[in-house]
């Protein structure tokens, strides 16, 4: 083999190559556009699902207050009667949210290690200022940290359009404990509840005696 033909051989190789990782990165790159541009789907539950949900959100609610009566039997045995540890699924999560309030197309939550991150895409009214007619793409990642409180989320951030939000845009909002303020009352953490973790697709959630 000639030197002209090796070294024409090793240019095609290197070329092949280039397209390959070209090709590829191409490939990540529309993944990871899909998998931030894809549409949020509302969660249905079906009827026994909904059931199983109720009993866990009203051992929740009858948690705070003393003396309440007993929770009535679950429908599966995944939930038992006077079980102090609630476990709701990321699916149980956004089927309540689309049950509740129908922004399961617009509102969609995702369940990490300590952090609950919120998803919210809507379309923007058409006579609103330069953004008028535009899809919004707004994310918030709440963080869950306890003490002898209790459980606290704080707001860590919140984009628009993938830009991170000033504090002062937020009426400073951030590292603010919202819910243990409004719902445990004076950031004394959830009433009736002693801890929560939050795990990859599930939260965990322990009541008080």
């Amino acid at each position: 083999m000639t030197q002209e033909s090796a070294a024409a051989k090793k240019k095609g190789s290197c070329l092949l190559k280039g397209l390959f990782v070209v090709a590829a990165l191409a490939l990540v790159a529309g993944i990871v556009w899909w998998w931030h541009n894809r549409p949020i789907e509302p969660v249905v539950l079906s009827a026994e699902e909904k059931e199983v949900l109720e009993q866990k959100v009203e051992a929740i609610q009858q948690a705070a207050p003393a003396g309440t009566p007993e929770t009535p039997p679950p429908a599966e045995p995944e939930y038992e009667r006077g079980s102090k540890e609630i476990i709701l699924t990321e699916r149980e999560l956004n089927g309540l949210l689309n049950e509740q309030t129908g922004l399961g197309d617009k509102v969609k939550f995702e369940l990490a290690t300590d952090a609950i991150h919120a998803r919210v895409e809507t379309d923007l009214d058409p006579d609103l200022p330069v953004v008028g007619g535009r899809k919004l793409k707004a994310r918030a990642r709440f963080l869950l940290h306890q003490d002898e409180a209790g459980p606290h989320f704080v707001i860590d951030d919140v984009t628009v359009w993938g830009v991170s939000l000033p504090n002062d845009w937020l009426a400073g909002l951030k590292g603010r404990d919202l819910i243990g303020e409004t719902v445990g009352g004076g950031g004394r953490g959830l009433a009736g509840v002693r801890s929560v973790e939050v795990r990859p697709g599930e939260i965990r959630i322990e009541l008080k005696e």
